[in-house]
């Protein structure tokens, strides 16, 4: 086991509260076969679904993935970003609930337990931070650290809403929240539009504590400045799109 020897006082609970609430997990994958080796097997079994949405591997990754989980969905994604790769994945899911989680080892797969439970709870949408107490993160550099405070202070003094963490992509809500997000970003920038989108359609949305590992294997995709720019241009354009009518944000998702 990787993750609870690296967990220490982080040990969290991995069964979530009972219900007959389908749950699928989205991956997304580029190059991520030794990483994908190490992450699949922990992954909790009560998952109803995992799917793999592989945005044009050149390496094993496919290969991998239906060895080690053959009953995986396979997506293949031709379009280059980590946008374009979730909402492939937000389409292929069957669940009633999705989380959406990195391929590289970062995240702790025993946390999906506290998303999908604070969900079945009442929340429409929860999502990590690794600022809040009892979390923390191993991977993030100053520099990040310091655009992501930046960004996340913006957020809060535009849109109001209480984020201690904006750009960290482990998340969860339900399937039905989907079309009331709207997402059509294609990179990074994506976080930071379903973050936005959520609380400009006022759901309710929790953030949970949650630890950030290093990745295992390879070197991120992320770039900082190109990607930390994509961020800064979505926040301000979010900012002058057309806000859901009042009829939307009262009506609650189905369930």
């Amino acid at each position: 086991m990787v993750w609870p020897a690296q967990r220490g006082r982080h040990a969290v609970h991995t069964e979530p509260s009972e219900g007959s609430h389908r749950v699928s997990v989205i991956i997304p994958t580029l190059n991520e076969e030794k990483n994908l080796a190490l992450l699949l097997p922990h992954l909790p079994g009560w998952l109803d679904e995992v799917i793999i949405v592989d945005g044009r591997s050149t390496d094993n990754t496919v290969e991998v993935a239906k060895e080690v989980l053959p009953n995986a969905k396979i997506v293949l994604e031709t379009r280059k970003g980590k946008g374009v790769a979730l909402r492939s994945g937000f389409e292929a899911a069957t669940g009633d609930i999705i989380v959406m989680m990195d391929a590289d080892g970062s995240m702790n797969p025993a946390e999906i337990g506290l998303f999908v439970r604070h969900l079945r709870d009442g929340a429409d949408f929860v999502k990590g931070s690794r600022f809040l107490q009892g979390a923390g993160s191993s991977d993030i550099s100053w520099l990040r650290h310091l655009g992501n405070l930046g960004f996340t202070v913006l957020v809060r003094i535009l849109y109001g809403g209480r984020y201690s963490d904006l750009c960290y992509g482990y998340a969860a809500f339900w399937r039905s929240v989907v079309p009331e997000l709207d997402l059509d970003g294609d990179g990074f920038e994506i976080e930071t539009q379903m973050n936005i989108r959520a609380l400009r359609s006022r759901l309710h949305i929790i953030e949970v504590p949650s630890f950030e590992f290093e990745r295992h294997h390879g070197e991120s995709n992320l770039r900082t400045f190109p990607d930390g720019w994509r961020v800064l241009r979505t926040i301000f354009r979010e900012f002058f799109r057309k806000a859901p009518s009042r009829q939307q944000q009262a009506q609650p998702a189905a369930r």
